[in-house]
């Protein structure tokens, strides 16, 4: 019961240094276009996890450098005009493609309520290196060419231009809050939905010193040309050999806990302003916003690096330098007090879920609502069967839930789906279709002081409650986010910066041993 329209180009391909130039609307072509397959992906940066394959891009009849695509599904009976949901995928700014099975929207468009888009963007360096001779933020530039192109022909597939929502996950999600405040996005949706938005944002002196420290151990100008001659084979080796030192970056703020060193780039021109105070002035006042996160967000990574039942110390030390709350000498101390009853195990999965994704998705909706914008939050607390149990509501868990594909989900979903994981799909599809329709879906906004949440926890009667996660709340409400600067390292931070280094030189632990294990309970093949 659905039209599905893939690997439609909205760019014209990239070749050479064009990689990392602004992209240009696609030209008009003769005759019909082959859009039965998805189009080619963006380079990609995966994660470096020992022995994991290298996905292989599904075939396509486009070229491979003609990877800036759209993927359009709409109901095959329907003559009106339906509202627009455009997706941006997730992948820590260093990888990710519309073409993966989790992503279908076959059947959010099968509900015969709504037109489904998916977007190829650019990711990793050809998204974000900072370069002086291209202009930042190329793969939001991407994203807003895309939404131009949705506007001027989605009306042909069945979708409605002016009812236009926007929604992502992780850096999907990230993705969508910089196109809120981005004057260049202006008019081109009217709805957002942010699902686990991390807080990375950088200034721009960050991203440059990110580039040099990327670049200059092999000898590479940080111009388009010399690193599109660099091959992007070469470039992900750098990228690859940075990322391995990122606990030592310690100037870098929250970058130094993370697995990239992409993000966008507060730039002053795509971003002229830093992204919360630009929320909290009204920049996206008009435009209504449903935002939350899942209760586990960070028990995904701990899976895949082996750390349900063991963190190192100095792991759950560094987390609360970094992220706080308050001053970092007394950050841990804080934290323990907070929560007594937590282990370290638990501490720390609390903490990293806490700096890197709830606070930010919080605190975007409070920004928003400070700046007369309309906010809805919601809480996924429903836990995933996988390992029995042990990741809980993790991160990602909700896009199979929203886009109903759960046999594709298994990386967090496990073999088996039962049916409340059905039943918490079909709830969660009815709620992001309605709020795409009316820009309302279903509960009282917030307001800065007072946050109704619709927790998704799998019962049979809908839940909407005070915000469910109050300690976290209280920690943060004096130490909201804020744009990733260089920090002046303390004597302290230098010697803990050298121990650091030597500690990574030193160790040799491969991540095989969490890989195998993680195949073997998803059948990831």
């Amino acid at each position: 019961g659905v039209n599905s329209y893939l690997g439609i180009p909205y760019a014209e391909p990239l070749v050479g240094k064009a990689v990392f130039q602004a992209p240009v609307a696609s030209a008009s072509w003769e005759g019909d276009l082959d859009a039965g397959a998805f189009g080619p992906p963006p380079p990609q940066y995966p994660l470096p996890l020992g022995d994991a394959e290298r996905v292989e891009p599904l075939p396509s009849s486009l070229d491979a450098s003609q990877f800036l695509t759209v993927n359009v599904w709409t109901p095959e009976t329907t003559s009106a005009s339906l509202p627009v949901m455009v997706w941006f995928y997730g992948g820590a700014y260093r990888m990710g493609s519309a073409d993966e099975p989790m992503y279908n929207g076959a059947r959010l468009a099968a509900t015969g309520e709504v037109v489904v888009v998916t977007v190829n963007y650019r990711v990793g360096a050809e998204g974000y290196l900072a370069l002086n001779d291209a202009p930042h933020n190329r793969a939001l530039l991407d994203q807003i060419l895309a939404l131009a192109w949705v506007e001027d022909e989605i009306g042909a597939f069945g979708g409605d231009a002016a009812r236009v929502t926007v929604f992502g996950e992780s850096a999907g999600a990230g993705s969508v809050a910089t196109l809120l405040v981005s004057p260049a996005a202006k008019g081109l949706f009217s709805q957002a939905i942010l699902q686990s938005v991390p807080g990375s944002f950088l200034a721009a002196e960050v991203a440059e010193d990110i580039t040099r420290a990327l670049l200059a151990p092999a000898g590479i100008a940080a111009t388009s040309e010399a690193v599109a001659s660099a091959g992007h084979d070469v470039v992900e080796r750098l990228v690859n050999e940075l990322v391995a030192t990122l606990p030592s970056r310690l100037e870098w703020g929250s970058v130094a806990i993370g697995p990239t060193p992409f993000s966008p780039v507060m730039d002053g021109v795509t971003l002229p302003t830093d992204l919360w105070v630009a929320l909290e002035n009204g920049a996206a006042a008009g435009v209504p916003m449903l935002v939350g996160h899942n209760r586990d967000e960070w028990r995904f990574f701990q899976s895949a690096m082996g750390q349900l039942e063991q963190v190192p110390a100095q792991f759950t030390a560094q987390v609360a330098r970094v992220f706080g709350p308050g001053p970092a000498k007394t950050a841990l101390a804080t934290q323990r007090r907070a929560r007594p009853e937590l282990s370290d195990v638990s501490l720390f999965s609390t903490m990293m879920s806490d700096g890197v994704f709830r606070i930010p998705s919080v605190h975007v909706g409070t920004a928003h609502a400070a700046g007369g914008g309309t906010v809805y939050r919601y809480e996924l607390t429903w836990p995933s069967p996988a390992l029995d149990g042990a990741l809980g509501a993790c991160h990602l868990l909700d896009v199979p839930l929203v886009f109903g594909n759960l046999a594709e989900g298994a990386i967090v979903l496990g073999g088996n789906v039962d049916a409340s994981a059905e039943r918490i799909s079909n709830e969660m599809q009815g709620v992001w279709i309605r709020f795409a329709a009316t820009g309302d879906p279903g509960w009282k906004s917030s307001t800065v002081e007072e946050w109704p949440t619709r927790v998704f926890d799998g019962g049979r009667t809908p839940t909407v409650t005070d915000y469910p996660e109050t300690v976290s709340r209280a920690l943060w409400t004096n130490d909201p986010p804020r744009t990733v600067s260089l920090t002046t390292l303390t004597i302290a931070d230098r010697i803990r910066k050298a121990v650091i280094r030597v500690a990574l030189k030193r160790s040799s632990r491969s991540n095989k041993q969490f890989r195998r294990r993680w195949k073997a309970e998803f059948s990831l093949g």
